[in-house]
């Protein structure tokens, strides 16, 4: 707005016939109208803004000077979008002085006539007087950016109590038209200048350098921001509030933090690896940071997970934690966004996708880069499970399935936002990386970046720098990768020849339609011993032998585990137990994990499930436990001495929680003194754990440890206090709820919703369950595009049939349904 790989030389040579060298095809099939690049008629080339706020009405005043030329013809004309405004001066700057000149405004764009031709490169400058009015404006948003009103007002008369008063904009994909004129489209690059006119006790953040900063006689303070290098409008970015500065650096370059006073003393733990993650990026890209500062700021209801403008990065709130709850963090969703959102420098920022059809160009890179990332920081077995779960999140989509990487036809532009151009494309490079080799690779990367810096790319010039630094021809890839849909359905089958000691794998390719060429690994292994072949499937079915002087005890096809695929493996649970123990990747010990816990009746399977209790990643090892089944007597003695172990001493504090809830199933009662330890713990996550386990067997003693608890509690701990004070608690302990779940972000809220509502039931007090209700109501409408509509509906209709209370307010919980359902 998320590896260090073998180098391998693939011999693909003979299949780029079947796919040919023609990367323009497009074989997506859509009603939808073909979206050209927006043609450039006139060129941003300058931007200055001043402006002024008026929070009672939320309101922007602003005066705009804007610098263009004429891009490659003469013309007498300039359309701008601007979006929901007032327009009360357009005129041409002469000089000193300023000649009106007439245009016509629709309320979406103002056309102005010039006066006279300007030819090809003659600069001119625009001066209009307007003021923006956001927030009667009608706009619609995606999945991905839940609001389109650009310009945001947070608490502007301070009616809600503990929420701080802020200002913030979110140009992406064309909202920073609704807040100054421009040509809105990623194709336009400008320098700017941003003067802001604040209260003074209000600190202020835009794009470039803090230029100066002058005290005004009315107690404001006018703020000058200038962006000295050329960066889209989409880019454009302005923060107001009361926040805590934290400064860092990278080299000499400016590198701060943004925050709530109240987490300004965790914002070293929050952003700190930010000059870290610059050095790593820079030197792997072989581009040096490219922008003079780099800020993060967090807002409140900001309406998306954040926003990669230039220099300056806005981060949605659930970036703010404090140290207890980063003790329960692993490589975090915070961190991955910052580690997605600092890469867009390079890739969004720095070139920028020409048009959303290239959408792939920013977000993929992006997206992959919090793999890079994870697998720099923290090793290959992190890096790998989150490449794993983004894989997995695409392929659980059909409709996704359809879509083509780059896509010049679609109904909306905020469609573009999905599985295909973040996880899907991350995936890609991810595969791309592995068939070149990371030398070269990353090679490209460098080409692709410094061929086209500050201006904007597409897929065709990443294919030709990835030509360039290959030598290879990489048509038949973005052929079926970038201008086409769908994935490899593959299965994989195995046949052992006794007489010629030859092992055969058989694969084939069953999806509709088009065929993949997949270059891989397969290692053959003879105990620990492997042997590395590469082959390429380029048919529906395929097989290849391998001389081996004895039946392997391992085939492992996909041995780098990077294709992209759903595959269905003959593998025997005999092969999966040799894949665990020998085979060195995540993805190669968690499909063991995965057969294992489909045998865990068998001893095979159990003793493999027994040893993935052990495994070097924390990951593994919550799987494993997950997949045992405690009620099998067997399974018990063997697995829990290991498991009250892991309860106590686990490193890690999200698998010392999961074991405790394993632990917690069994109700015994000599397990008491664990779960009472757990709430001494510095972890919410296993106090959570704790106080649940102790609410199945001792629910007295856990309310009053929860009403104990009460005094420092998030994340986990939060959710195990509502859960029991729904099911066991009184209508005295429906404040407590009320309270928290008000101050939850949009996730929180979703998770603990059921709970809210039986409590709210529970007291039999009317206004606290309509307040409850309307809550619901709230949460189904705004995250209606994710399908919480119809999670939100389930539960109202549940509250009405089965609880007194919901019967009582039948009618309320009707009308909410009815509006959610319009």
């Amino acid at each position: 707005m998320n590896k260090n790989l073998k180098k391998t030389a693939w011999c693909a040579c003979f299949a780029l016939a079947l796919l040919g060298s023609d990367v323009s095809a497009q074989t997506e099939k859509s009603s939808a109208a073909y979206r050209a690049t927006a043609t450039k008629v006139n060129a941003l080339v300058h931007t200055r803004l001043d402006v002024k706020f008026d929070y009672a009405k939320r309101y922007l005043y602003g005066k705009e000077w804007v610098t263009l030329k004429p891009y490659a013809y003469a013309t007498d004309s300039l359309t701008l979008d601007a979006k929901g405004m007032d327009i009360k001066t357009v005129a041409l700057v002469n000089g000193t002085a300023l000649q009106n000149l007439k245009y016509k405004y629709d309320g979406l764009q103002v056309k102005i006539q010039l006066g006279k031709k300007f030819l090809p490169g003659q600069a001119y400058t625009i001066y209009i007087d307007y003021t923006s009015k956001p927030d009667e404006l009608e706009a619609k948003g995606s999945a991905a950016i839940t609001g389109a009103k650009g310009l945001y007002f947070i608490n502007p008369d301070s009616t809600t109590k503990g929420k701080p008063v802020q200002i913030w904009t979110q140009g992406e994909t064309e909202s920073s038209s609704t807040w100054f004129p421009t040509i809105d489209k990623p194709n336009q690059k400008t320098t700017s200048e941003i003067s802001m006119t604040v209260p003074s006790k209000y600190v202020t953040l835009s794009n470039g350098k803090l230029f100066k900063q002058v005290k005004n006689t009315n107690s404001t303070r006018t703020d000058t921001w200038k962006m000295e290098l050329p960066h889209a409008p989409y880019l454009f970015m302005m923060a107001v509030g009361n926040f805590k500065i934290y400064r860092d650096k990278y080299k000499e370059k400016e590198v701060n933090y943004y925050l709530e006073p109240a987490y300004a003393p965790y914002a070293k733990q929050i952003f700190g690896t930010t000059p870290e993650m610059i050095t790593f990026y820079s030197k792997i890209l072989g581009v040096d940071y490219p922008w003079n500062k780099y800020s993060q700021i967090v807002a409140r209801d900001y309406v998306s997970g954040a926003m990669e403008n230039t220099t300056a990065t806005l981060h949605g709130e659930y970036v703010q934690r404090t140290a207890r709850e980063m003790l329960d963090e692993n490589f975090s969703q915070a961190e991955s966004t910052i580690a997605h959102e600092l890469f867009h420098q390079w890739f969004g920022d720095y070139v920028t996708a020409e048009s959303w059809s290239n959408l792939t160009v920013n977000e993929s890179f992006a997206n992959y880069s919090e793999v890079l990332w994870a697998a720099h920081k923290y090793g290959q077995d992190e890096a790998d499970a989150h490449n794993y779960h983004d894989m997995d999140n695409y392929l659980g989509s059909n409709k996704d399935a359809l879509k083509n990487l780059v896509r010049f036809h679609y109904s909306d532009k905020e469609d573009m936002f999905d599985l295909v151009s973040y996880q899907k494309g991350g995936r890609i490079l991810n595969m791309m990386r592995n068939f070149l080799g990371d030398e070269v690779f990353f090679k490209g990367l460098n080409l692709y970046l410094k061929q086209n810096a500050f201006k904007t790319g597409e897929a065709h010039q990443l294919r030709l720098a990835m030509e360039e630094a290959s030598g290879k021809d990489m048509s038949w890839f973005f052929n079926q990768w970038y201008f086409n849909s769908g994935h490899p359905i593959v299965t994989i089958e195995y046949a052992w020849d006794e007489a010629n000691k030859t092992q055969k794998v058989i694969l084939k390719q069953t999806q509709a339609g088009k065929l993949f060429i997949l270059p891989m690994a397969v290692d053959v292994y003879l105990g620990k011993n492997k042997q590395r072949y590469q082959i390429t499937l380029t048919d529906s079915v395929q097989t290849f032998s391998f001389l081996s002087p004895s039946k392997p005890s391992l085939v492992n096809v996909d041995a780098d585990k990077v294709i992209l695929w759903e595959k269905t493996d003959a593998k025997p649970l005999s092969e999966y137990v040799q894949q665990y123990a020998n085979a060195p990747l995540y993805l190669d010990r968690l499909e063991a994990i995965q057969q294992g816990a489909k045998n865990k009746k068998t001893p095979e399977g159990l003793n493999l499930l027994i040893a993935a209790l052990n495994d070097k990643f924390y990951g593994l090892r919550a799987a494993a436990l997950d997949s045992l089944d405690l009620s099998d007597t067997q399974t018990a003695a063997l697995a829990m001495p290991i498991i009250q172990k892991m309860a106590a001493t686990d490193p890690n504090t999200t698998v010392q929680a999961t074991a405790i809830n394993v632990i917690a199933g069994n109700k015994n009662e000599a397990d008491l003194p664990l779960f009472r330890k757990a709430l001494t713990s510095k972890s919410y996550a296993v106090q959570g754990a704790g106080l649940q386990a102790l609410a199945l067997l001792k629910p007295e003693e856990a309310l009053l440890a929860a009403k104990d608890l009460e005094k420092d509690n998030r994340k986990a701990l939060t959710e195990a206090i509502l859960m029991i004070y729904a099911r066991f608690g009184t209508e005295q302990n429906l404040p407590f709820i009320a309270n928290k779940f008000a101050g939850m972000g949009a996730q929180e809220k979703v998770s603990l919703l059921p709970a809210y509502l039986g409590m709210a039931a529970k007291a039999n007090s009317t206004p606290e369950l309509q307040k409850a209700i309307e809550e619901a109501k709230t949460l189904g409408l705004k995250y209606k595009q994710y399908g919480i509509d119809k999670y939100v509906i389930n539960l109202l209709t549940q509250l009405k049939q089965q609880s007194a209370a919901g019967k009582t307010n039948a009618a309320a919980i009707d009308a909410a349904i009815a509006e959610i359902n319009k």
